[in-house]
């Protein structure tokens, strides 16, 4: 079970997070067995994953807060979840972060689009008006149990409006209460170290590969300012690399035989989803067995 109260704590260190994105329960055990500080559910890659769906706010809350329950419940270390925008008005945002809360999620990320969103890094974004969404971080500050919980607000208003836009909607919101500030999409290393100027609170860094934002070093970031770097699209773009390598050779040959394919050893990928223990239970209760 996740022990996710410990994210204020590691955000406070002065040290980078850098946190992997995670979509599904191989991608969380993989990653939570390599000792990460935090890990990120994100939308896109659980949306993909679970639906095969685009993430253009197909996703209903019922089909996220599952997922966070599984992924929470099945590591260790805290996990800041994508809930887009809430999934609907104030009331369906209570409830939203009441239930990732519940469901044992360290932070929720909400972001200011229209419904339906669209992935950060993708055209066509619209944000609503600032007062909406200063009303929703309210709502969601006034709604978690614990203030270890934290609200992440996203602010899309760069592709579109500008990055004064963003600036200006990002300090509202940091006034409203959230935790960390998340300006989605800077287009250039001088735009990064422009927000990084403008607070002191802790600023996520969103890295997508092939995206619209610079991918830095985790050492660049650090010198930015930045307290956390999210990598969403990372894992998932990776294992979509190595599956069409895999599947490609079956296709092709009708085989693995003597194939340039790297695997994960199969023993020890049995013993990171748990079969050690079903191994061990087994061996406990083979007398019991043997007497039936």
């Amino acid at each position: 079970m996740s022990h996710p109260y410990s994210l204020r704590q590691r955000l406070g260190s002065g040290k980078l997070l850098s946190a992997p994105g995670v979509f599904d329960m191989i991608s969380a055990r993989v990653a939570d067995a390599m000792g990460f500080d935090a890990l990120y559910m994100t939308g896109y890659g659980t949306v993909a994953s679970h639906l095969g769906l685009p993430d253009a706010g197909l996703a209903t809350y019922s089909d996220m807060v599952g997922r966070v329950g599984l992924i929470a419940g099945g590591t260790k270390a805290p996990l800041i979840a994508d809930g887009d925008t809430g999934y609907g008005g104030l009331l369906n945002v209570q409830h939203t972060v009441r239930g990732y809360e519940k469901a044992g999620a360290a932070a929720i990320q909400l972001e200011d689009q229209e419904f339906p969103k669209k992935c950060g890094h993708t055209p066509g974004r619209r944000v609503i008006p600032c007062a909406d969404m200063v009303a929703k971080i309210k709502v969601a500050v006034e709604s978690r149990d614990s203030s270890d919980f934290l609200i992440v607000a996203r602010t899309d208003a760069r592709t579109t409006l500008g990055l004064d836009e963003a600036l200006r909607r990002a300090e509202a919101y940091a006034k409203a209460g959230a935790d960390v500030l998340f300006v989605e999409s800077p287009e250039s290393e001088a735009e990064m170290e422009k927000i990084c100027r403008s607070f002191d609170q802790p600023l996520l860094a969103n890295i997508v590969e092939g995206g619209r934002t610079p991918v830095l070093s985790a050492a660049r970031l650090q010198e930015l300012g930045y307290a956390l770097a999210i990598f969403p699209a990372a894992g998932f773009l990776a294992v979509g690399a190595a599956l069409r390598r895999c599947y490609g050779a079956i296709h092709a040959t009708g085989s693995t035989a003597g194939q340039d394919i790297e695997f994960y050893d199969f023993m020890e990928f049995s013993k990171l989803m748990g079969f050690e223990q079903v191994w061990q239970f087994e061996r406990e209760h083979a007398a019991l067995e043997s007497s039936v």
